[in-house]
């Protein structure tokens, strides 16, 4: 919607202002050229995703929990409700740290945060709980928050699980793009948790433009702008 809105001005305003009509035509095309070819998309996911290369490996306590932030869900060709891929690396990486927190901690546990913010037939946490299952994490140990509409309420919402359990190591879990927003919003409450990252996106650098880069661009913007908001609303107490 960012990229939209971008193009929507930038169209506003090649017709409204004649006289800068050319030099505004051929600014909105090469800056979308830089975006779709990946030369604007990659410094963008450079300030979005600083924590891409530092993953460390998770320290686990006598009683850990594993926080695995939703999102979103998409439906497949048979119209099923699914992970988007990013998910899958998140649900992946999950299982992979509750599966080494057993080998050494005495609880374990994977907290599932994520509402149905897209209104689809079934929210993120329920959507994903299956694809965990299949990796081998116990229902019992799977503690669902299917409320969260923003990550704002993830983090509140996880909050108030926290603080019903003692544990004694806390472990998020979430792409490389969303971590640092996910980091600001969980420091909010209290939180301190080890960021632990599912995946990473990348640019496509070139000179042929690539749909992918528009996406990415897409996401990292919407990050970033969400910091600038979380910085903002905190400023005039709204967080």
């Amino acid at each position: 919607m960012i990229l939209f809105t971008l193009l929507a001005l930038f169209f506003a305003a090649i017709v409204l202002w004649k006289r800068a009509r050319a030099p505004l035509t051929i600014v909105t095309i090469a800056l979308f050229w830089l975006l779709a070819t990946g030369w604007l998309t990659a410094p963008l996911l450079e300030l979005a995703q600083p924590h891409r290369q530092t993953n460390t490996p998770a320290s686990f306590a006598p009683r850990t929990a594993i926080i695995m932030l939703g999102g979103g869900t998409a439906y497949d060709e048979n119209d099923v409700l699914v992970p988007p891929p990013d998910v899958i690396a998140r649900i992946a990486a999950s299982a992979e740290s509750y599966a080494a927190c057993k080998r050494t901690a005495a609880t374990c546990q994977v907290i599932v945060s994520g509402g149905n913010p897209q209104r689809r037939a079934a929210s993120e946490a329920d959507t994903y709980l299956p694809y965990l299952l299949r990796k081998q994490v116990p229902r019992a140990d799977i503690v669902l928050e299917n409320r969260s509409r923003t990550t704002y309420e993830n983090a509140r919402n996880v909050s108030a699980i926290l603080e019903r359990s003692r544990y004694d190591s806390l472990i998020l879990v979430t792409s490389a793009y969303q971590m640092p927003r996910a980091l600001l919003n969980f420091h909010r409450f209290g939180i301190t948790p080890q960021p632990l990252i599912s995946s990473a996106r990348h640019a496509r650098l070139g000179v042929l433009p690539h749909y992918d880069n528009l996406v990415n661009a897409e996401l990292a913007l919407h990050e970033l702008v969400g910091i600038a908001q979380f910085h903002v609303y905190r400023a005039i107490g709204w967080f």
